[in-house]
């Protein structure tokens, strides 16, 4: 999709109303093309044809006006956005007098560039932010040669503290966003892989050994969204419950958290929601759920859109233990909510879930559907290849549920070719298993008679690691056989 269409698209009435009001600051005429394309991109969003307000605007004469109108529009939607949220964070104002400081440094005005970074650096540092201090510390610095009014010897002691701070911080953000990526494309349903995990634990252990770290919230901060990203891959759950308790105790108790962090508070919550869920306790992590939803309406609503999906599932996972009925409402809810639905990863998701449940509601046709609608979705082909190898097999077991046996053999044979490189793997061992047991099933007269399948399914079952690996299974292989057995 492109981009101007996006940003267009997805703007709220508040900005849509600064839009407007920032276009017509010279000019109020209808007539003119820019607004008539906004308005055009916005009415038939997400769907665009650029045929159509060609011909609208410009006939059916060359493209590239129509390029330079767009390549404008775009300009003039970034600017209004920028003006309208240019102070809406503490991030932000401090990058606005940066900019403020430059402008007037240009201009030879040293003595209102000094005023502005001055003010800059007081909000930095009471904030942490160290990559915005390196940037002020290198414009007090440069601005030291130009005005008697800057010491350097003050700024470039800070700048070398400073850096020695954001090198840190920086190396564990590289491992660390490694760490998260993996973690995002798989959703928990591919290995682990180790080696990334064995490097962010080093780097938080010698950052943990400096001392002049130790009082520093941001530190504190980076410190546990380290610790839970590698208990969360190492699927360590009952650590992670314990850590998380513990650590968002002691920081509502100290204060820490605040309107420039809030992002983190909301996280913890929501780890904590999906590590009491893990640990089998999901009255409390439904209590936690409430207490997320509260969270999300404080400064404003300012992330409440943001964590909504992650409220939506929080329901989910627990009522899927308790009200089966209850978790699919809630995600019939959750996948028409505009906010929902600007993401396709989110709705991925939701259908993900919808055939899940349906299956184990044993409704295998609505389970069907929303795995046939999942497979359409455009996020779809970015996920994880074993979490989309995994969505193949399960509509391989729904097909064999409905009777379709001709389906699943043309299917068993097609996932054969789409995924032949995965099927040498070992870590794709037990998918080509439950592929070679479903393939007996069909061909076979009697399931309970036919000893040799009897005993492949077994095998399967008993194997060393296998309630383990069920958990990873998008429908539990394990379950499914044994009811088979007992039918």
């Amino acid at each position: 999709m492109n981009i101007l269409q996006q940003m267009i698209g997805f703007m709220n009435k508040e900005e849509l109303r600064h839009f407007k009001l920032f276009a017509n600051r010279t000019n109020a005429s209808p007539e003119r093309k820019d607004l008539q394309l906004f308005n055009y991109i916005r009415n038939s969003f997400p769907d665009y044809e650029e045929s159509k307000i060609q011909e609208k605007l410009y006939g059916k004469g060359d493209k590239n006006t129509l390029y330079r109108l767009k390549n404008r529009l775009l300009e003039d939607v970034s600017r209004s956005l920028a003006m309208q949220y240019f102070e809406t964070t503490e991030y932000n104002l401090i990058l606005n007098q940066i900019a403020l400081a430059r402008l007037f440094q240009a201009r030879n005005q040293s003595e209102i560039a000094v005023h502005f970074l001055t003010r800059a650096e007081k909000k930095a540092e009471e904030l942490e932010i160290f990559e915005l201090l390196d940037l002020i510390y290198n414009e007090l610095i440069r601005l030291s040669q130009e005005t008697l009014e800057i010491n350097p010897q003050v700024y470039i002691p800070k700048r070398k503290d400073n850096r020695l701070k954001l090198n840190l911080l920086q190396e564990i953000d590289d491992v660390l966003a490694d760490v998260v990526y993996q973690i995002k494309t798989s959703q928990n349903f591919s290995g682990t892989d180790y080696f990334r995990l064995e490097d962010l634990q080093k780097k938080v252990h010698d950052f943990t050994k400096d001392k002049a770290f130790r009082n520093s919230t941001q530190l504190r901060f980076k410190v546990y969204q380290s610790i839970s990203r590698i208990m969360l891959q190492k699927q360590d759950f009952r650590s992670l419950e314990k850590y998380l308790l513990k650590t968002f105790a002691e920081f509502e108790k100290q204060k820490l958290f605040s309107k420039s962090n809030h992002e983190v508070k909301l996280q913890m919550l929501t780890y904590l929601i999906n590590s009491l869920f893990k640990n089998g306790k999901s009255a409390l992590s439904l209590e936690y759920a409430d207490k997320l939803k509260a969270a999300m309406t404080e400064y404003n609503s300012m992330l409440y859109e943001k964590y909504l999906f992650y409220y939506y599932n929080s329901l989910v996972i627990n009522y899927s233990q308790t009200d089966l009925k209850r978790a699919i409402e809630i995600l019939h809810e959750a996948r028409e909510n505009p906010v929902i639905r600007k993401l396709p990863s989110y709705i991925v998701f939701i259908y993900i879930n919808l055939a899940t449940l349906n299956f184990d509601n044993r409704d295998f046709k609505q389970a069907l559907r929303n795995l046939v609608k999942l497979c359409m979705e455009p996020g779809f082909k970015n996920l994880d290849i074993g979490l989309r190898f995994k969505v193949h097999v399960a509509e391989l077991i729904i097909r064999y549920e409905l009777g379709d046996f001709d389906f699943v053999e043309h299917k068993l044979e097609q996932l054969k070719k789409d995924f032949s490189a995965q099927l040498h793997k070992p870590e794709y061992g037990r998918q080509q298993k439950i592929m070679e047991i479903i393939h007996a099933m069909v061909m076979t007269h009697s399931l309970k008679k036919d000893k040799a399948l009897t005993s492949q399914i077994n095998k399967l079952i008993s194997s060393r690691d296998s309630d383990e690996q069920a958990q990873n299974d998008l429908l539990n292989y394990n379950e499914w056989l044994k009811a088979k057995l007992l039918s």
